[in-house]
Formats: structure tokens, sequence, C-alpha cells
């Protein structure tokens, strides 16, 4: 299980994702059938966001423990942002359609 940073042309959203990569090309066919066609991509660290949303990050991590997919746990930029040190990401990851 991963989470990660996705900024997108309206701003980051947190997603959490069972794929084994953040450059997974499944992953990346998911974005894309979200409309998400170029955006950066960070791994961020789990222990915060399993702190910082609890019982939706649990029923996300049950939801994904059996198959590979992603679900967002928040699209609120600005929270995000506030939440998360970019300083703790991981490499970024770059996709441009």
């Amino acid at each position: 299980m991963k989470a990660a940073m996705v900024f997108t042309g309206s701003g980051p959203i947190l997603i959490l994702t069972s794929y084994p990569s953040i450059d997974d090309p499944n992953f990346i066919s998911k974005l894309k059938a979200k409309g998400i066609k170029k955006f950066i991509v960070s791994e961020i660290p789990m222990d915060q966001c399993e702190n910082l949303y609890g019982s939706n990050y649990f029923d996300i991590v049950r939801d994904l423990r059996n198959v590979d997919d992603m679900r967002v746990l928040d699209y609120d930029g600005h929270r995000i942002l506030n939440n998360f040190s970019l300083k703790k990401m991981g490499k970024p990851f770059i996709y441009e359609d």
C-alpha cells in the first residue's frame, strides 16, 4: 500500500493505492481514466495519513487489501498542503500524455 500526493491542474489530491509503484502503468491508466493526463506524483508517509484520516484511511486500506486499485483519500488541496511537508515527499514522478 502506498500514499501519494498527486499534483494536477486543479491542485493536489491525496491517493491511497495498492499498485506496486507510483509509476505503474495501471496506476497511470487509472489517473488518465479520471481525466488526469498530466501530473506530478510523489509518495508520502503512510503513517501520517493514518494519523490524520483515521477511520477513512482504514476503510480505504481494507477496501484495497485484495485488489490492485486506488482511492482518493482527500481532494482538498489546501488541507493537503497544510498537513504534509513537501520535504518529506519521495522522489517525484512526472507524467505528461
